[in-house]
């Protein structure tokens, strides 16, 4: 049967026997669940008028951000700690500066490329799905295994991100659903329904099980309100019974403690549950001699055990910074605010509804030690880098910023713009401005002329070993080891790129397997099982990632 709906999205009724779960798909779907594959390498070309400062490690790219994401991986491939990304949101509306649709020129001859014909019957939805499937892969694949991507969305297409985002994340890698109230006041006044003042930022991990939620700091008038001798080192603290019917009862743990008046009391024993102490006998004659527990009549006159939970002191004693996990509602960021700012900053409205500086540096605090790289590849007015300077200016830190805006005209005026102004401002923070160049393959397969040795030593390397190139131990033709492996590239040489003789000058007998690119090899077999080489020729078998 062919699926031809004009519906959001089709369910299968069929189960995927590898995991179990409903196959979601799409018109078009089948066409760009490999394409990240078929993106081709792109050089990336810094364009020295647009950057700021010499050798930065922040980066600006301009350009499809598919392109610029493949372009990126053999730089950064398992490096990024943090993704944040704001895409069109696929309202059909076309009066933004950055027009929050699909429907583009841009998408429309991408699609054409990539779809085919088809792709003239889809509905928005598919062609929404069909645009953010390869780019979410490429963008899986460039962050860290303790890495958290944030993704801003609306009710136009959550479910639909969240059913892909499954897909190429996993389910058992969903964080969380954040509800982000983003107006003051009341929302919508012309609904006809209910008034909308929320959108949302759906959360994923690389891999759960390493991925951290950094809890925030307790505020004082949250519950911590009482204060005693200690407050300037403990804080404040609040009041926590000592009995508890949830914990399980112990025997040893229900014992009498004598109050004030000399009358005994016992844990709270009801017909539905048996109560017993938080505490040990030891425990309540150390907590009552350190002034941590506090008997007194409650509400009914009746005697009641207490200990005292300190802002900045556990329960042993020791002092701590108490944290507290965050709630999935953000009530304040709105924006208004950023629009303001903005004005601020350019003296003009330039760019609307951009995200507030404010949210970023929140999830960006949620997630990131001051060394992290952060990554936004629908990078619009530039806010995560003005993000990122800002949080540094604040507290020392060296994060880094790599932003991909995809208009030519933004990424120039407003995207790069801000970030150079932002930067002159705070007195920090730098930026090298990029441009895509030309691709790594030509369309007959051979290595592009303007490929340079470095950079071809780059992607054959990443290629090989899924890792990053360390350009300071390139020496001649060797470029790098791995994992017990030498790696060799001749290529752009001085004579002819062949494997000969005068190649194995540079290498020696002494048992360590060598992988050697070049456009061909004169040595027989014997000679390269001496060596343990192996040779592959260019361009024929540099592998296509």
């Amino acid at each position: 049967m062919q699926y031809r709906s004009l519906s959001v999205f089709i369910w299968r009724t069929l189960k995927n026997l590898k995991n179990n779960m409903p196959l979601f798909t799409w018109i078009g779907k089948d066409k760009v669940v490999g394409h990240d594959k078929e993106v081709p390498f792109r050089l990336l070309r810094k364009n020295k008028s647009l950057s700021l400062g010499e050798h930065s490690e922040n980066l600006i790219v301009e350009g499809d951000n598919l392109e610029a994401l493949k372009a990126l991986l053999p730089f950064y491939y398992g490096k990024v700690k943090c993704i944040y990304i704001d895409p069109p949101y696929n309202t059909g509306n076309e009066k933004w500066v950055y027009n929050d649709r699909v429907n583009s020129g841009h998408i429309r001859e991408w699609l054409g490329k990539v779809v085919g014909p088809e792709g003239e019957d889809l509905t928005r939805h598919d062609k929404w799905l069909c645009m953010m499937y390869p780019r979410l892969k490429l963008l899986h694949q460039l962050l860290r295994d303790d890495g958290v991507i944030f993704i801003s969305i609306d009710d136009n297409e959550h479910c639909n991100l969240k059913m892909i985002m499954d897909d190429i994340f996993g389910s058992e890698n969903f964080v969380a659903n954040i509800v982000w109230e983003n107006k003051e006041g009341g929302g919508k006044s012309d609904s006809n329904f209910f008034r909308i003042k929320h959108e949302y930022i759906l959360v994923y991990a690389k891999e759960i099980k390493n991925s951290r939620i950094f809890g925030l700091p307790v505020e004082d008038e949250d519950r911590y309100k009482l204060a005693d001798k200690y407050v300037s080192t403990r804080g404040k603290y609040q009041l926590i019974k000592l009995d508890s019917a949830s914990l399980g009862y112990v025997k040893s743990l229900d014992y009498p403690i004598k109050a004030p008046d000399g009358k005994l009391i016992y844990p709270n024993k009801d017909s539905k549950k048996i109560s017993r102490w938080r505490w040990g006998k030891e425990k309540l004659i150390w907590g009552t001699k350190n002034d941590f527990v506090v008997i007194k009549q409650d509400k009914n006159n009746e005697w009641a055990v207490y200990t005292k939970q300190y802002l900045n002191c556990d329960n042993e004693g020791n002092l701590i910074d108490r944290l507290i996990q965050p709630i999935g509602v953000i009530s304040k960021y709105s924006t208004t605010q950023s629009n303001r700012l903005l004005k601020d900053i350019f003296g003009e409205a330039v760019f609307n509804y951009s995200k507030p500086i404010e949210l970023i540096e929140y999830l960006i605090e949620l997630t990131c030690d001051k060394n992290s790289l952060i990554l936004d590849s629908f990078a619009g007015s530039g806010t995560t880098a003005h993000a990122v300077m800002e949080l540094n200016k604040e507290d020392g830190g060296d994060r880094k910023f790599i932003l991909v805006e995809m208009e030519k005209k933004i990424a120039r005026e407003i995207t790069q713009e801000r970030v150079r102004r932002v930067a002159k401002k705070l007195g920090k923070g730098d930026f090298e401005y990029a441009e895509l160049g030309v691709p790594l393959f030509k369309a007959d397969g051979n290595i592009n002329e303007k490929v340079s040795f470095e950079e071809m030593a780059s992607y054959v390397y990443f290629t090989e070993t899924l890792s990053h190139i360390d350009k300071r131990k390139i020496k001649g033709a060797f470029i790098g080891e791995h994992s017990g492996t030498e790696y060799y590239l001749l290529f752009k040489q001085k004579d002819d790129n062949i494997l000969n003789r005068t190649a194995l000058k540079g290498m020696k007998k002494d048992g360590e397997e060598k992988v050697v690119y070049a456009d061909k090899c004169l040595l027989s077999e014997e000679i390269l099982n001496d060596y343990n080489i192996t040779f592959k020729q260019i361009p024929y078998q540099v592998r296509v990632y």
